[in-house]
């Protein structure tokens, strides 16, 4: 009986501690933007930013004309991906090969 008292006080402590309000949740309606959601205003492309985008691309660079349009949406474009073999940009330089 003292185990099922304790069990039972414990899925009511962590039913409480879920039930508590998070915050702010975003993408539970995708066709609409939620109030108080956050907004980009502006974005900048700083030439850190185009270095890092152009990072490991000889010139010429023909195809990369979507950078300009690309403003602050996500990209794995740009960033380190695949280490290894894989790594044919050389984003990961720091990193010791071991191939």
């Amino acid at each position: 009986m003292k185990k099922s008292i304790v069990l039972f006080g414990l899925l009511g402590v962590a039913g409480l501690a879920t039930a508590e309000s998070s915050g702010f949740i975003g993408g539970l309606a995708p066709d609409s933007r939620p109030a108080g959601a956050p907004v980009i205003t502006s974005f900048e492309q700083t030439p850190a930013w185009q270095a890092q985008a152009l990072r490991g691309i000889r010139q010429p660079h023909v195809g990369l004309g979507f950078l300009k349009y690309q403003g602050a949406w996500y990209t794995p474009f740009i960033l380190p991906n695949s280490t290894g073999r894989y790594d044919i940009r050389d984003l990961h330089a720091d990193v010791a090969r071991k191939d």
